[in-house]
């Protein structure tokens, strides 16, 4: 297995983008393999690692169909219901309560 090269932040040649950057663009990777790491240094932890792909071989985004987006909107609206009342609380359950926030404090004082 070989290494991959590895450039500093702002440094990467042209050709080469990030995930974000090929989404940006209308982009996906495609299957290829990464090609290049980008570091971002910070002060007190490990620097931020990126990875990059080739633009040439990336392809473009798949288009949503009505099957997918009815799928979405289902799993979205599923996130919404607390499952303690059983109501649509209006927003995405936060996972960290696991119920609505009239459900996890019914005093009426958050937190």
């Amino acid at each position: 297995m070989g290494t991959i090269p590895v450039y500093q932040w702002r440094l990467a040649p042209d050709g080469l983008a990030t995930f974000r950057q090929l989404r940006a663009r209308g982009l996906r990777p495609g299957g290829q393999p990464v090609v290049a790491q980008l570091e971002r240094p910070r002060r007190r932890r490990g620097p931020l690692v990126a990875y990059l792909y080739r633009v040439d071989l990336a392809k473009p985004v798949r288009p949503m169909t009505a099957a997918k987006r009815a799928a979405l909107e289902r799993a979205n609206a599923a996130r919404r219901v607390c499952p303690t009342c059983r109501r649509d609380a209006g927003y995405r359950i936060p996972s960290s309560l696991g119920m609505c926030t009239l459900c996890a404090y019914p005093g009426g004082g958050a937190a």
